[in-house]
């Protein structure tokens, strides 16, 4: 099922995952056990063009890294749940949910691997992949990229979303 012009038109809140997603997936590792990962610069400038324009930004990842945690703090998200048992996200999603009366049609969620299947399969998310997910995501997800993970994803599916509510492109009109 494809992800909708309407459907885009209704979101309010962007949740993504970390690695797989933000990241493509590969974590390295310094001699002294610090793990780093990569963040496509597109895709930053997405999530400013996101929450310039009023929308929600929230991160739900098992992954705990604390490079990442003040990236995304820097860059102004406040909604980060990160850390924790990865069979345990679909708590922090609701809890998140919950705890800010979101109402899940209007968030997009983007995924890309098994821990995320719990919170894209719920029915009224519109779920969101990288081209890259693993097979049961691309399944249940109502929009695939036709960008990898960590490689411009995350840029496409943020413009789609807001080119569909008239408000993509607003750093032209300063020019």
């Amino acid at each position: 099922m494809a992800a909708t012009h309407e459907q885009f038109s209704r979101i309010r809140t962007f949740i993504f995952d970390v690695d797989g997603v933000l990241t493509n997936g590969d974590v390295h590792l310094l001699a002294s056990g610090e793990r780093f990962r990569t963040i496509n610069i597109r895709d930053m400038f997405a999530i400013e063009q996101a929450l310039q324009a009023g929308f929600r930004v929230g991160i739900v990842s098992s992954s705990n890294a604390e490079g990442v945690r003040n990236w995304l703090t820097n860059m102004n998200v406040k909604d980060i749940f990160m850390g924790g048992p990865i069979d345990q996200k679909v708590n922090a999603y609701l809890g998140y949910v919950t705890r800010d009366g979101l109402n899940e049609s209007e968030i997009l969620y983007i995924g890309d691997d098994l821990p995320d299947y719990p919170i894209m399969s719920r029915p009224n998310v519109l779920s969101a992949c990288p081209a890259d997910a693993a097979d049961e995501i691309q399944a249940i997800s109502r929009y695939i990229s036709p960008k990898n993970g960590g490689q411009g994803a995350v840029r496409d599916v943020v413009e789609q979303v807001m080119r569909a509510q008239g408000k993509w492109g607003s750093i032209l009109k300063t020019v």
